[in-house]
């Protein structure tokens, strides 16, 4: 049995003169303006999360994070620890991870194989096991014209 989940998340960038650091997917951006948010603020990892958890039947990020954020866990990766932990637990494994990111800055496809290498160890999975793409958006949208950053991703888990 397959199952797919789709996750969504998105955050406006904190405002100049933050000293909050630009995490995405795990990897830091130096020079870069942190996102807003009670954790790390990366919309990266809080995406990859929704997807897992909506594959196995899971609720959205806020429901579990706030508890562990509660104990002063900012670290997105540990939230992510604990989707994972519901894949595992209902019996099933990620296939393979799509990532879609749209935002004006920073310059993603720099660091695109970073990103790759980070999500892959997290998931336990191989990097061609990760597919990362980006875009502006033409600046049609907040995110286009630099306001923050919008991520989408698709997982797909196989049965164990």
């Amino acid at each position: 049995m397959i199952r797919v989940g789709l996750g969504q998340d998105s955050h406006a960038f904190e405002p100049d003169g933050s000293t909050k650091p630009l995490i995405l997917g795990g990897i830091v951006f130096p020079g870069q303006p942190g996102l807003q948010a009670n954790s790390d603020g990366d919309v990266v990892l809080h995406a990859l999360f929704n997807a897992l958890s909506q594959a196995v039947g899971g609720r959205s990020l806020g429901i579990y994070a706030d508890p562990i954020y509660a104990q002063g866990i900012t670290n997105s990766r540990q939230y992510v620890a604990v989707a994972l932990d519901m894949v595992r637990q209902a019996g099933y494994t990620v296939n393979n991870v799509g990532v879609s990111i749209e935002a004006r800055r920073p310059k993603i496809e720099p660091r695109a194989l970073e990103m790759k290498k980070s999500l892959a160890d997290l998931l336990g999975v191989s990097m061609d096991q990760v597919g990362i793409t980006a875009t502006t958006g033409e600046g049609l949208t907040a995110f286009g014209r630099g306001e923050g950053i919008q991520v989408f991703v698709i997982v797909s888990l196989q049965k164990i």
